[in-house]
């Protein structure tokens, strides 16, 4: 067995396209975090902004040059001496916006990865990249998967058996309670527990350990295409995973806000599961399987409107 290293998670109610207040937010609880020791602190997926169909948060991409959230993921690795990780939506000097996942040190940035493929709405602010989500070190190779990409077998495929840590975070959002209540509210918490199992059971999977941010709080928002309005809340589950898919440590969404720290043994380990021959791990049910497709559909036409063609 190696030594036990002590990581933490940041579970982050966020404001809407407020920038500020998202960073100052994080970097609060990542301080906290390193005060108590953590060696690796990660942020949630969409930390300076949330994530929701909302023209605010076309305003808070950050440039490819002098970017506040990247400064602060490099800042807080500097003061804390500790690996610190994040995404957020980023425009890149070739003026194609992406959700970047970034992993510095105290020697500055570790490595990077974009988000495969946007979920829902996201399709509005991003689009997808096309690297293997591997960053390798000289003592370790870490993976990375944000959200939707741990409900996906090609993104275990890709990890198991080569990476010894698995860092990311998700920006999970509710199915609403529509009418019937009762077979909303089943789904809803079908969703939930999908949320957990899909980062839980990753693990075991890819064998390696994982350490995972999310998002908690309501979130409210125009729904695409409809007269109607979307209600409902961040699914949370930030967790510490050890390489079986054991949970360390889990913040729920009744928790609220907050740190979850655990020790881990980073390293790969022989995965416990088979990765099934199907392109999703997880049965994503039958609300979010509609809006995967018409909400992609709308969110590209969205984006070129009102995202590609703006000047940074």
């Amino acid at each position: 067995m190696g030594d036990l290293t002590t990581v933490a998670a940041v579970q982050l109610k966020p404001q809407i396209g407020n920038l500020q207040a998202n960073l100052s937010a994080c970097e609060q609880m990542a301080d906290e975090a390193g005060r108590k020791g953590a060696q690796w602190i990660i942020l949630p997926e969409f930390f300076t902004t949330g994530m929701a169909f909302n023209p605010l948060i076309a305003e808070a991409i950050q440039p490819s040059d002098n970017s506040p959230a990247l400064n602060l993921l490099l800042a807080l690795a500097q003061r804390h001496s500790a690996y610190v990780g994040g995404s957020f939506i980023m425009r890149d000097e070739d003026g194609v916006v992406r959700n970047a996942f970034f992993l510095t040190s105290p020697q500055g940035i570790v490595g990077r990865h974009n988000k495969d493929i946007p979920t829902m709405w996201e399709n509005c602010f991003y689009v997808g990249g096309t690297d293997d989500g591997i960053i390798e070190q000289k003592e370790r190779t870490v993976g990375v998967s944000l959200c939707w990409e741990f409900m996906r077998s090609q993104t275990a495929r890709r990890l198991r058996e080569k990476v010894d840590l698995v860092v990311g975070g998700s920006c999970w959002w509710s199915v609403p309670s529509w009418v019937p209540k009762a077979v909303t509210s089943r789904w809803e918490e079908k969703n939930e527990e999908t949320a957990l199992e899909s980062v839980r059971s990753f693990a075991a999977y890819v064998g390696a350990p994982i350490i995972h941010a999310a998002h908690v709080g309501e979130i409210e928002c125009s729904l695409p295409w409809t007269p109607l309005n979307y209600r409902g809340h961040y699914e949370a589950g930030s967790m510490i995973v050890d390489g079986t898919g054991k949970i360390i440590a889990l913040r729920r969404r009744r928790e609220g806000a907050g740190l979850v720290m655990g020790k881990l043994t980073i390293g790969r380990t022989r995965p416990q599961a088979e990765v099934p021959q199907r392109y999703w791990l997880h049965n994503r049910g039958p609300i979010p399987t509609v809006a995967w497709n018409y909400q992609r559909w709308h969110g590209i036409r969205w984006h070129q409107k009102n995202v590609a063609k703006r000047k940074p």
